[in-house]
């Protein structure tokens, strides 16, 4: 794999217990993919006591509440504030990830009526083909 340019960051802002934000990083080839290298997560009101939850995957989950590193889908987890009245934060990536067509965002929250900061930086990589088929099947979870 070569390595297309500089890193891209992805960073905004979603409502909580809303699965399946998307964003589509399909180009249209399947000789080029994405792989996450980072993700940042922190409340609107970082000051205020709520929890978030973040899941990364490369398809719609049917569950924004568990973290599962069984599931081929899911690929990236953070959390920010748990246990509560912590101010710490922890994230994760597979450093194995390769995303070929869209990326899913899902964030819990203990409080409706809230918002998640995130920030996900990423590198855009030049594939053969094969492997293009192959992260499709994989971030499809079908082994």
């Amino acid at each position: 794999m070569k390595k297309l340019g500089d890193q891209y960051t992805l960073r905004g802002q979603i409502p909580v217990n809303i699965g399946n934000t998307r964003i589509q990083l399909f180009d249209g080839r399947f000789d080029t993919g994405y792989r996450i290298e980072k993700l940042d997560i922190v409340g609107q009101l970082p000051l205020n006591q709520i929890e978030f939850q973040m899941i990364l995957s490369t398809t719609e989950l049917d569950s924004i509440d568990q973290m599962n590193f069984q599931d081929n889908t899911q690929i990236g987890w953070a959390v920010w504030g748990a246990p509560i009245r912590q101010t710490n934060s922890w994230g994760e990536v597979d450093p194995d990830n390769l995303i070929i067509e869209d990326l899913f965002i899902s964030c819990r929250g203990s409080e409706d009526n809230s918002f998640c900061n995130y920030m996900i930086t990423m590198q855009k990589y030049d594939i053969d083909e094969w492997q293009g088929a192959l992260g499709m099947v994989r971030n499809r979870s079908q082994t």
